[in-house]
């Protein structure tokens, strides 16, 4: 039977034990170590070290030297070598830790993102529907110049009826007296 590429293989067992390791504390202390080899302090001292170390095996007493500078410093040159070796994966190891970390807040702000733009979106709709509810209602000035004109139709039926009346009145005053008072005339016999 063909493997497929597409799905991976199944594990196998092997005779000798995995160690299990707490990948959140080798992830801390892998962090922790790279932060500090990217620090002015480390290079300090690191340069300290090294001149310290070429120093005594250079100027020191010739049967207390370790590392002989005819054979080129090899024991300070495989110690460096063997710092860089454990450096490098520590601090791929804490780049991948900050990766993850900012792929997290990426996603974290592509969803507050998200949110607030469908409140602006919900706001920007209720404003709408709020503007074209005012549209529909009568503002101040609309109310006056209705009143206004109420005014001015009663003004003008009053002085309508006024006129009226005083016609009436003057009808009236026309008449003879008995028919103002609504008396008759009384027939002669």
């Amino acid at each position: 039977m063909a493997e497929r590429l597409d799905q991976p293989r199944e594990s196998r067992r092997s005779f000798f034990p995995r160690p299990s390791t707490d990948q959140d504390a080798a992830g801390r202390a892998s962090e922790s170590i790279a932060r500090f080899l990217g620090t002015p302090s480390f290079i300090f001292w690191l340069t300290i070290f090294c001149i310290v170390w070429l120093v005594w095996n250079s100027w020191g007493p010739e049967g207390l030297r370790f590392d002989k500078a005819s054979n080129g410093f090899t024991v300070l040159t495989l110690m460096l070598s063997l710092q860089a070796s454990y450096a490098a994966p520590l601090i791929l190891l804490a780049q991948n830790r900050q990766a993850d970390r900012d792929r997290v807040q990426a996603e974290q702000d592509r969803q507050r993102s998200e949110r607030n733009l469908a409140d602006t979106e919900f706001l920007a709709r209720e404003m709408a529907a709020v503007r074209i509810a005012l549209g529909e209602v009568a503002t101040r000035d609309f109310v006056r110049s209705e009143l206004r004109n109420l005014l001015e139709e009663l003004a003008t039926e009053q002085a309508e009826d006024d006129e009226a009346e005083g016609a009436h009145d003057r009808a009236e005053a026309r008449a003879p007296r008995s028919e103002r008072k609504g008396e008759r005339k009384r027939p002669t016999a």
